[in-house]
Formats: C-alpha cells, structure tokens, sequence
C-alpha cells in the first residue's frame, strides 16, 4: 500500500476521534439502526449485528440514479468495477469485485442464484435486468461460498425485486428515451427508448406482482473507429423483460411465492477492436421459473428457494451460426432455528444441476458430455451476545460430481461497543470454484483444468456519529487465489496459474446528512492484484455523490467517478508470419461527472426526470479498440395509479 491509503487511513482516524470527542456525552449505550441486512445469514438481521461492510443499495438510491443501467449504479460500488457499463448499450460486461472475475462473483434475484450454464464464466449476464424492475440491491464483498456455494468467491451481488403493493390493484407506467453518442459529436438524436409498465396488488390471502419492460438503442458503434474520417455503423441493442410473481399465503405461519419470467435479448457486435463489422449479431433468450415456500414455526423459519432456467443463444459471428442451449436447476433448502434470543442456527442443503449444448459448422457439445451437478450441506451459526459480541461461523461441505468433495467455511467476528458507536469486524472465509462448463468442454478448454480454491481476510471499522448522520467505515483486505483460472491470450486456452495468485487492498466510505435536504456520500478503493486478475481493473477508483432535497417535490443528484489508469493485455497477428504476439497497454485515467433532477408532478402519482451523463463530454478508454459514452442526456415520466 501506498501514501495514499496512509494519508487516506489517517484521515478516517482522525475523523472517528474528532467525531468521539465531540460526542462522548452524549451518546446513548444502545447504538442501534433501523436498517435489516439479509446476505450474510440468509434472514433478516440487524445491520449492526452483521459481522460484514454490507453496501445496500434502496429503492430511494435508485429513484437518484433514473435514467442508468443496473451495471453503471453498480459500478458507483466501493470495490467494483463492471467494464463495459460506459460503453454502447449491450456491450458485454465483465463484474469485478475485488479484482475477482465474472466466475467468481455470484448474483442472486430474490434470494436465488442466476446462471448461464453455457456462458463462459457461469455468470448472469446484467443486460438482461431492467433496472425498473429492482427495489433493492445489497453486495456482499469477500469470499461467501459458506451460505452460496461455488462462485461467491468475491463476493455476492443480492437482487430483490419489486413487490405487490397492499392495494387491490395498482399500476404504474414509464417511458424514458434519450440519446447515445460518443465524445466530441455533437449529434443529440433520440437513441435510446426504454419503457414499461406494471400491474400488481393484494387480496386476502394473494397479492401479485406483473411487469413488462422493452429497451431499444441505437446510435453507436461497438467498435471504435481507429481513423476520425472513417465512421463505423452503429450498433442496434433490444430487450424485453417480463415478469410474474404470486404469493399465496393460507396460512399466518405459511407463505407460497411462485414466479417466472422472460428474458430477451437482441444485439449487433463488431468483429473486435478497432474493427467494424455489419453482419455479426446474438440473439439470446432466457425462461426461468421458480417456486419458494416459507414456513414460520415459535423458534424458527423454514424456507426452499427452487428455481429452473433454460437459455437459448445465437451468435452470427465471421459468417459462422453458432446455437447454444443450457439449462439449470437450483434448489436450497434452509432452516433457521432460534436457540436463545442471543444464537440461532442456519442449516440447509442445496442441490444445483448445469448442462449446456452447442452447435456450429465446426465444433458440436452434446448435453449428454457437457454436465455436473453439485449437492451442498451447510450449517451457519450466528450470536450476538448482550456485551457487543457478534459471531458468524459456518461451513458448507461441497460434493461435485466432477471434483469431488470440497469444505469450506468462514469466521467472522465482530464487536460493538456498548457506550462508543464503533464497530470493529473482522473475518477469514475460504471459497471454492469449479470451473464453467465452456470452460472444460469448449474448443478453447480444457477438462484437466483443477478447480479453483480461495481465501479472504478482512479486517476494518463502522461507526455512525452526530446523531446518526453521519456513517463511516474502512477495511483492509487480502485474497488469495490457489489455481486460479486464466485464460492464455496467445494459445487461446484456459488454464491454472501456477503458485498463489494474490490481490489486496483498502476500501472506506463515507456518508453525512449535511441538513435534512442535504446528503453526501462518498467511497474510495485501492486495489493492488497480481498479472492474471488485473487486467481492466483500475488500482484506484473514487465516487462522490451529492443529493439535494431543494423542495418536497424537487430534487437533484450530482456524482463524480474516479478510475485509474488500467493494464490491458491483448494479441496481435503481425505480418508476414502472423504469429500471435502478446502486447499489453496502459489505458489511461479518466473521471465523469452525471447529473440528475427529479420533479413530482402529482404527488405520489406522476414524476418526471432528466438525466446528463458525462457532462463534460470526456473522450476516455474503459476498454482498449471500442467505444465509450460521451455526453448524453436522457428524460423520462413515470405514472401511478
């Protein structure tokens, strides 16, 4: 670590003392918040009795930030960096927490995993997700494979939709458009059209919840062109999301939530960088359904998360078809049984299945080859004792149908000071990753590659002061990654980095309620990683937000982004023997600053907002040969009923 993080460090010390001695007097011995986290338990937990530096994101922080995609308000994340979200709608994102890949971060909707079986990292794929459909959002940094199996490795992004309204019937309705161009091209046509609507309520012993959402943008090109003179097509993106969610509840102990959904996808890509192509296309559609009972008995809440998704996709690529199919099914079941009022005990089983299938001219995978299923016991007990002890312990013993049995587990204790509002945590969790089915069946994998083990330990502070306005928290921590999956950019294969593949750092954030109308937040990160998990990931990267409540109808968000200069590998076939060649690059820093105002036409029943992206219209590199967003300015109504 550098200058920085001491300076940053020392600042944050003397911040919490200054803020202590100010307030020694007055403090009341029961330091409590009204805020619930659920991802380091599995059920609703008191967030100054979770052992974690949980970030949530509410219903309210997105209503600040209409207008963005889930991948960008993400971004804005201490610790995450998701590439591709400043780039053209549909460009493909690669999810970094903590310098961990797309592979090892898990993304839960509703409390259930989401995957792609024939994707390359097992990952969901963030386009698909309207923002608009989303009430929360809580991210979970370090290894998490305990409570979440293989691929919380760095973290686990929680999703929670919307849900129905106690009305009988309630709708709402949306339309936002808005443009899409580049840096220094002054061309402010409509490209960008989003709109939605939804239909949900209560009755008795039913509430419902339906939505249906369309997104249409043109205007960019994926690629960059590598000449002003010479512009390149732009590159259509289109999606459809639709939703249904039904909640029975015969009894008072007893809920039935049933759900399923449609996703699709449509978009043009180039044939890479610095190239443009106006034929290469994918297609991409996604059915998921799912079934979620939960049971609530005197000690304790029984629950079963189950869910099963099938994913078709179409990629036109260099005159080439290549189809692919997969399907998943997932289900845990878990049960939470209160001993004491200070100890409970989670203990569960989880089953997950994965297949996947592809055909092309050149190469095919039969479903029947491509497949493994994992089945998980785990147990997780968590106590808070009277004093200001927490402590989270657990382990999960993994049995993979191709790699055998693996165990993992986490401590994580922490300790609240009864007469100071000081938080100290810390914890040391192990994660296990197996590798993706494209990456063990596909013509660029390999079936003796090892399955990946990880380990991190964090160690940090969370305080809140001045009457609860003001919150503040910083960690250091260390991962490390013990055959690490890469991916060689000159053979073109994947493989395991020999030795230890390391990554440490420092986050801290900040937020202060200046007035009631008045709030800033900020947070900060360093991240120092090792040859095969730095690429794209910047070392240091900052956010600033400002949100002022100007009247009771009006409102205004301003927010500043930092990201450092970035390393970038890439090949290169240089004539006459077009040998590859490996050349890496040093993408340089760039900062953005976006603006938002909200106005409440008819309270509580019809709002508009406007939006500006970049607005000092920046000409910056996030990835190496394709575009990026300059200024752009979007708008948008919203109606209740």
């Amino acid at each position: 670590m550098n200058k920085k993080i001491v300076r940053i460090s020392a600042l944050c010390v003397l911040m919490t003392s200054c803020a202590f001695a100010q307030q020694k007097d007055t403090i009341a011995s029961t330091n409590q918040l009204d805020e619930v986290v659920i991802s380091d338990s599995k059920f609703a937990l008191p967030k100054e009795k979770s052992g974690k530096v949980i970030v949530k994101i509410t219903a309210e922080d997105l209503k600040r930030r209409q207008g963005q995609t889930v991948a960008t308000i993400l971004s804005s994340v201490a610790g995450i960096e998701i590439n591709g979200n400043q780039s053209r709608n549909g460009k493909d994102l690669g999810v970094y927490i903590r310098g961990g890949r797309n592979h090892q971060v898990l993304i839960l909707i509703d409390g259930v995993p989401v995957t792609d079986a024939s994707g390359i990292s097992l990952s969901y794929d963030l386009r698909l997700l309207p923002v608009e459909q989303i009430e929360s959002i809580e991210v979970m940094k370090g290894a998490s494979s305990t409570l979440y199996g293989s691929g919380a490795a760095a973290g686990v992004i929680n999703i929670t939709l919307k849900k129905a309204s106690k009305k009988a019937i309630a709708a709402n309705a949306y339309l936002n458009v808005g443009t899409q161009t580049i840096a220094n091209q002054e061309n402010y046509s409509i490209n960008d059209y989003s709109q939605g609507v939804a239909l949900n309520g209560s009755a008795e012993k039913i509430n419902y919840y339906a939505s249906l959402n369309s997104t249409e943008t043109t205007g960019i090109s994926e690629a960059k062109s590598p000449n002003d003179a010479v512009l390149f097509e732009a590159d259509r993106f289109s999606r459809v999301n639709s939703v249904v969610k039904i909640g029975f509840k015969p009894t008072a102990k007893l809920d039935l939530d049933f759900f399923a959904n449609y996703d699709k996808i449509k978009s043009d890509f180039d044939a890479g960088s610095f190239a443009d192509n106006d034929e290469n296309g994918s297609a991409s559609e996604q059915f998921r359904v799912g079934f979620s009972p939960k049971y609530k008995y005197k000690k304790g809440e029984f629950v079963i998360n189950s869910s099963a998704n099938l994913i078709t996709r179409s990629i036109f690529n260099y005159g080439t078809m290549l189809d692919y199919k997969s399907r998943s099914v997932n289900a845990d079941a878990f049960n939470k049984y209160e001993i004491s009022p200070e100890l409970f005990l989670v203990t569960g089983a989880q089953f997950q299945f994965h297949e996947m299938s592809n055909e092309s001219p050149y190469e095919a995978i039969a479903n029947e080859l491509a497949k493994f299923n994992m089945i998980d016991p785990y147990v997780t007990a968590v106590y808070s004792s009277e004093f200001g002890l927490n402590l989270n312990l657990g382990a999960r013993y993994n049995m993979h149908s191709k790699y055998g049995n693996n165990l993992v587990y986490n401590v994580n204790p922490s300790f609240s000071f009864p007469n100071l509002p000081l938080k100290l945590l810390a914890s040391y969790s192990t994660a296990f990753v197996a590798p993706s089915l494209y990456q063990l069946y596909s013509p660029y994998g390999d079936l003796n590659l090892s399955s990946e083990k990880d380990k991190t330990f964090e160690l940090g502070f969370e305080t809140t002061m001045i009457d609860k306005k003001l919150v503040l928290n910083a960690l250091v921590f260390q991962r490390e990654e013990e055959n690490a999956i890469g991916f060689d950019l000159v053979s073109y294969k994947y493989f395991n980095v020999a030795g230890l593949n390391k990554a440490k750092g420092f986050e801290t954030m900040i937020s202060y309620a200046l007035t009631a109308k008045i709030n800033l937040t900020a947070n900060y990160a360093f991240t120092e990683l090792e040859k095969q998990s730095r690429v794209l990931n910047p070392k240091h990267k900052a956010n600033a937000a400002v949100d002022l409540q100007a009247t009771p109808r009006l409102a205004f968000n301003a927010t500043y982004q930092f990201v450092s200069d970035r390393y970038f590998e890439y090949t290169t076939y240089p004539a006459p023997t077009f040998d590859p060649v490996l050349n890496s690059e040093i993408l340089k820093d760039y900062q953005l600053i976006n603006m938002n105002v909200r106005y409440e036409l008819i309270k509580n029943r019809m709002n508009i907002f406007a939006a500006a992206d970049n607005i000092l219209d920046k000409d910056f590199v996030e990835t190496r040969g394709f575009s990026t967003r300059g200024r752009n300015f979007k708008v948008g109504l919203n109606i209740k009923m």
